[in-house]
């Protein structure tokens, strides 16, 4: 029988997978508005397909462990897009964890985007860009940097995310097994590891050259 996420009776384990990524916990209204969405998350899931994860604690790493890491990396006020972000992962849950940031959502899938609009307007989150596009359509060279889960082949994704960078921008690829991906006009220039439940993942920042 499928199974479907359902909010621990402990409440979401958000404090325990932040921990274990080494990020410290944020504030009570950050933590609040990420139980928030993960609720409306497993509420939508039992009428559509929004996520594969089959319990509450698999669903709470799913779509913070990506954006726990990113976190820490950013610099301050950047611009960032997550192209295909399905659910929010990771771009909406950077935006919540780096309220700072700038972040751009883009999906092109309709119910996709119905629940995110309607998360961002439950948390009142009026200055996260939600767009119903494809990556290819965006417009090239607006972001400082650009991150993408699952969406595109790695070497794709890299090839597209350096066309949406600025010159000296960053894009994102993450990786559960594979080699590192190439493209031109880029170059690797930090790599990082991190374990999940689901197993080891790599996060790898590409340069875009000027």
């Amino acid at each position: 029988m499928d199974r479907r996420p359902e909010r621990p009776a402990a409440g979401w384990p958000i404090r325990e997978v932040l921990a274990s990524l080494s990020l410290p916990a944020p504030g009570a209204e950050v933590l609040a508005s990420i139980a928030r969405w993960l609720d409306r998350l497993a509420e939508w899931n039992a009428k559509m397909d929004l996520t594969a994860a089959k319990d509450g604690a698999a669903l709470a790493w799913l779509m913070l462990a990506d954006a726990a890491e990113l976190a820490g990396e950013l610099a301050p006020n950047v611009s960032i897009v997550d192209v295909g972000t399905g659910a929010g992962a990771p771009g909406l849950g950077l935006a919540l964890l780096r309220p700072d940031l700038r972040v751009t959502l883009v999906e092109p899938l309709r119910k996709r985007v119905a629940f995110l609009r309607t998360v961002l307007g439950e948390l009142r989150r009026s200055d996260v860009t939600l767009l119903e596009k494809r990556g290819e359509s965006l417009e090239p060279g607006v972001f400082d940097e650009a991150v993408s889960r699952a969406t595109l082949a790695p070497d794709e994704w890299l090839a597209l995310g350096t066309r949406l960078v600025r010159p000296g921008g960053g894009v994102w690829v993450m990786l559960a097994q594979g080699d590192a991906p190439e493209a031109p006009g880029c170059a690797l220039d930090r790599a990082l590891e991190y374990a999940t439940p689901g197993g080891g993942r790599r996060l790898l920042r590409y340069a875009r050259r000027t």
